[in-house]
């Protein structure tokens, strides 16, 4: 794979395999991320849609003369962990802390389904983000699992502890979130939503308990594929928002489905799903509307105002943002949801920002983009990040490489205290269109330093 990638980088040749996706009818989320796990040998076998992929672009390969292992050894190892190399199973039955020994690594909805099901997560987090998780909490904590010949045990009841176990942990990876950013806790995030889901699916309550338990593990799934969508695992979020939706659904929860709708509108707008994002704002406000909160109203229209912008339609997009703006002087209430406490003065201003930026509208982008830095308070560090990337691309987009380079390096610096793979794909993007102007000096310095980074 690495010789027929030739002179492409990474990004260059996952766009070559997308088109090939579209030619035959297949979608695949290929990025430099998959390419890299390839090249490397992390996955040995492709799942069928990109081995498809694969058919069609080279058909006088086949998987094994392009470097994979087949998919029946795969699947060998994978029934029998202990014949996979590296890591053996832990005292006490338990799978390593790894997800080596699964089939078709790339398949992201195995990867859900393992987090929603029980099995083994990777964790690389430190043991006190664990603990601030509440993992060492007995609400949250995994259910030992049942050694071969002996009785499968009682479900375990599920009370008011458990259930505030599991609102806890929410509350404590929008914390941790806001300060560490989302690659730290990806993984961490995902046991405590595995556990939930045990909780959910397997324990003993009553009514009163399933509500607040079914409001909680969607609460927790969205955090999850927020989480996934700020780690640039973009498949894994849709698949996470799914689940949500579903638990929305079931649960008749209509607080609970705007939220999903919220994020899910997010996501698709920065993956340049602009039909998408409309159409899931627009739902989303139709949920809103059976709840009493101007400002989740608001940022919902901010949300659709967003995907207009996408779309390139000016007028759409300034209708929304007035809409937005009205709603968010109506100031706060009792029926804001908790999840709601960064939709403040500085994260508005940094969503017209975004519009402003779509539309290339570049002076206004800038100016909104400075003042949500300004006004944004310390301790949402990935925000203050994210708003100085935005503000660097407009700078950029105004012809104005100098400054474009001196604020992605205030970027940069600020990345050595919160981790997301998506601001981090920002800056390099602005990285890649500042190497024209490297006779720049303030260029010549950001560039350096990030070659080096």
């Amino acid at each position: 794979m690495r010789a027929l990638r030739g002179d492409l980088s990474p990004g260059e040749f996952a766009l070559a395999i997308r088109r090939a996706a579209r030619e035959i009818g297949e979608h695949v989320s290929c990025d430099a991320r998959y390419v890299g796990r390839v090249e490397s040998g992390e996955i040995r076998c492709p799942n069928y849609a990109y081995e498809r992929v694969f058919r069609h672009m080279w058909p006088d390969r086949t998987p094994a003369e392009l470097g994979f292992t087949p998919r029946t050894a795969v699947r060998r190892r994978a029934a029998d962990p202990l014949s996979v190399p590296g890591p053996r199973l832990r005292p006490g039955g338990l799978p390593p802390l790894d997800d080596s020994y699964l089939p078709d690594e790339e398949n992201d909805d195995l990867r859900r389904r393992t987090f929603l099901t029980g099995g083994p997560a990777a964790v690389v987090a430190p043991t006190s983000l664990a603990a601030a998780l509440g993992l060492d909490r007995p609400a949250l904590a995994a259910p030992r699992p049942t050694a071969p010949g002996h009785t499968v045990p009682p479900p375990r009841r599920v009370g008011a502890a458990e259930v505030r176990g599991v609102e806890q942990a929410v509350r404590d990876i929008r914390l941790l979130d806001d300060v560490h950013g989302a690659d730290t806790l990806f993984e961490l995030a995902g046991q405590s939503l595995r556990s939930a889901y045990v909780l959910l699916n397997d324990g003993d309550y009553g009514s009163a308990t399933e509500r607040r338990l079914q409001s909680g593990a969607g609460e927790l799934a969205i955090s999850v594929g927020w989480l996934a969508h700020d780690s640039d695992r973009t498949v894994e979020a849709r698949s996470f928002y799914a689940e949500a939706l579903a638990t929305a659904r079931m649960a008749n929860d209509p607080a609970l489905e705007a939220h999903v709708f919220c994020n899910s509108a997010f996501l698709a707008r920065d993956t340049g799903r602009a039909r998408e994002a409309l159409r899931a704002a627009q739902a989303g406000q139709s949920a809103a509307r059976r709840l009493d909160s101007a400002r989740l109203l608001s940022l919902l229209a901010m949300r659709e105002a967003g995907a207009w912008a996408l779309l390139r339609d000016r007028g759409a997009c300034e209708r929304a943002l007035g809409r937005a703006y009205t709603l968010f002087d109506q100031g706060e209430a009792e029926a804001d949801p908790e999840w709601m406490t960064f939709f403040g003065e500085a994260e508005i201003a940094g969503l017209e920002s975004q519009c402003w930026s779509a539309l290339e509208v570049w002076d206004r982008a800038g100016a909104l983009a400075r003042q949500a830095v300004d006004l944004q308070e310390p301790h949402f560090v990935r925000n203050r990040v994210l708003y100085t990337a935005e503000l660097a691309h407009d700078r950029l987009g105004l012809g104005d490489p100098a400054g474009a380079a001196v604020h992605a390096a205030e970027a940069a610096a600020l990345l050595g205290e919160v981790r997301s793979a998506r601001i981090r794909a920002m800056l390099t993007g602005t990285a890649r269109q500042l190497r024209a102007h490297r006779a720049v000096p303030e260029v010549a310095a950001f560039l350096a330093a990030h070659e080096a980074a």
